[in-house]
């Protein structure tokens, strides 16, 4: 016999086993009104409203809804209450321009969207169907004591639409099945070891390649969700001593606000020796695994993986045949990506990239035959990742798109490159990453003026990326350069522009 995978397979064990457990403790400084401490059997009530009132609203199984928000109970209530009901719920990030934001929802054909409250500006500037306000429409969203329309469970339909920058100027909707939600879920949340004893932070934000899977896996195990809108290294060590936090997840800048705050951290660091947190986003220098591990006293875990893989392809943790290796030995050994997670298979083609096959990887990109078949060729995902396999180990060596990893986002050079060259003084210019011990990668924009317009200084180009990008984007260093390294062509070489940034380093991500 035959039974879909769904992600309502979750939330219906956790109200089954664990009805009166506390599912979620929202973020107390919400703008609208936190939801506080809500059980298990109250977080299924509230999805079986949501569900009802997209019922009431007409939209029909296979509609999108999207919801532009940061971390919240309401974010994660969502996932259930949209696609648990056969809607296809497309999480925005919040920090994009008002521009980009208006391009997914019209791109993604959404019919409803919800917005945070500090986003309320949206719903006069952005067209949609109908639009709620998140807190202040509670009573719209999940006011309905319906019941909701029965839906017959799909795995192969589409669960949630992540826009990801990806290398070129307009973000693609990477389309995620339920089966490849549940699969990453489950696989993850084993190698991870999450269990009904686990207290999870949402230090990750629930939009970002859907919190990485975990919206799904805490719940699955009755693990409690501690939600957290603001990142901040103290208030991040103050949350796991209050809540008893177990693991998180994290992108290197989390990482490094974890490790400030240690510094004038009174008494012993919360969850030495009982945190473990889950780190990707781009590789951590080795010094940095080893405070981690010595000065928080928490287990490192790294994993590697892309919003088109749901995310997880490979993990790298401690193991019983490097317990006899010296500290600084065992830091390196969990530098790299990791060995491919189960059901994951890995290769390196001719040219250097890496590309995997999963059943996690994504069905296709939204309205975009054409970049789905390049992602897909020959039946193996291309990461557009550089890198090497040794000893079953996958390291990721160099970036072939053009993509930079920045605090943990991905960020387009073309994009970036795009709104310098709409100004006027910018005759030529390059984006590249440069490592940055804060950031991972510093967008840093190499230009060149037009001698008739020379003007502008970086204070000037960078104010103007921030009209046409999100503030996350713009360029945080800009040089001035008399000319750029081409080719005969006259295409840029970027990896001569990279070299005097990362000399010293073996490979060209941070």
């Amino acid at each position: 016999m035959h039974y879909p995978l769904t992600v309502m397979d979750f939330l219906d064990r956790a109200t089954t086993v664990y009805p009166d457990r506390v599912a979620v403790i929202d973020e107390p400084d919400q703008p609208a009104d936190s939801w506080g401490e809500i059980t298990y059997a109250e977080l299924g009530r509230r999805a079986r409203s949501q569900a009802a009132t997209l019922d009431e609203l007409g939209v029909p199984v296979g509609g999108r809804v999207a919801i532009v928000s940061h971390n919240s109970a309401r974010l994660l209530a969502s996932f259930y209450g949209v696609s648990g009901w056969g809607r296809v719920l497309v999480p925005v990030n919040f920090r994009l321009a008002v521009a980009e934001i208006r391009y997914i929802i019209e791109h993604s054909g959404a019919e409803v969207m919800l917005v945070d409250p500090d986003l309320r500006h949206l719903v006069d500037e952005i067209d949609c169907p109908h639009v709620f306000v998140l807190g202040e429409d509670d009573d719209k969203i999940w006011g309905s004591s319906a019941e909701p329309r029965p839906w017959v469970g799909d795995e192969a339909a589409t669960a949630t639409i992540n826009y990801t920058s990806g290398t070129t100027a307009r973000p693609k909707g990477v389309q995620l099945t339920h089966r490849n939600l549940w699969l990453n879920a489950t696989v993850f949340g084993w190698q991870a070891s999450v269990s009904d004893r686990d207290v999870y932070l949402h230090t990750l934000p629930m939009f970002h390649a859907n919190g990485w899977g975990h919206p799904f896996t805490a719940t699955g195990m009755g693990a409690t969700h501690v939600v957290i809108r603001q990142i901040d290294g103290t208030e991040i060590l103050r949350r796991i001593e209050r809540h008893g936090v177990t693991y998180l997840c994290a992108a290197p800048a989390v990482v490094a606000s974890a490790l400030d705050a240690a510094k004038t951290w009174e008494g012993d660091i919360p969850g030495r020796d009982r945190v473990r947190i889950i780190v990707a986003g781009a590789p951590p220098p080795t010094r940095t695994i080893e405070r981690v591990r010595d000065e928080l006293g928490w287990e490192f875990i790294q994993i590697y993986g892309l919003t088109e893989t749901s995310p997880l392809l490979t993990m790298s943790r401690m193991r019983a045949e490097w317990d006899d290796l010296e500290p600084h030995q065992q830091a390196v050994n969990l530098g790299r990506a990791g060995a491919p997670a189960i059901g994951v298979r890995m290769r390196i083609d001719d040219s250097g990239e890496v590309l995997a096959q999963s059943n996690h990887n994504l069905a296709s990109y939204w309205a975009n035959p054409e970049a789905t078949a390049e992602a897909q060729a020959g039946n193996w995902f291309h990461t557009g990742d550089g890198g090497t396999i040794e000893d079953g180990y996958v390291t990721i060596a160099d970036r072939k798109k053009d993509v930079i990893i920045t605090g943990g986002e991905n960020v387009s050079s073309i994009e970036v490159e795009d709104a310098l060259m709409s100004h006027p003084s910018v005759k030529e210019v390059a984006v590249i990453g440069i490592p940055d011990e804060k950031w991972g990668e510093l967008i840093t924009a190499l230009v060149v003026l037009d001698p008739d317009e020379d003007t502008v200084d970086q204070a000037g180009l960078i104010a103007h990326c921030r009209e046409h990008l999100a503030g996350y984007k713009c360029p945080k260093r800009i040089d001035f350069r008399d000319e750029l390294a081409r080719t005969a062509t006259g295409k840029l070489q970027k990896f001569k522009l990279r070299e005097e940034f990362w000399k010293g380093h073996d490979r060209q991500v941070n």
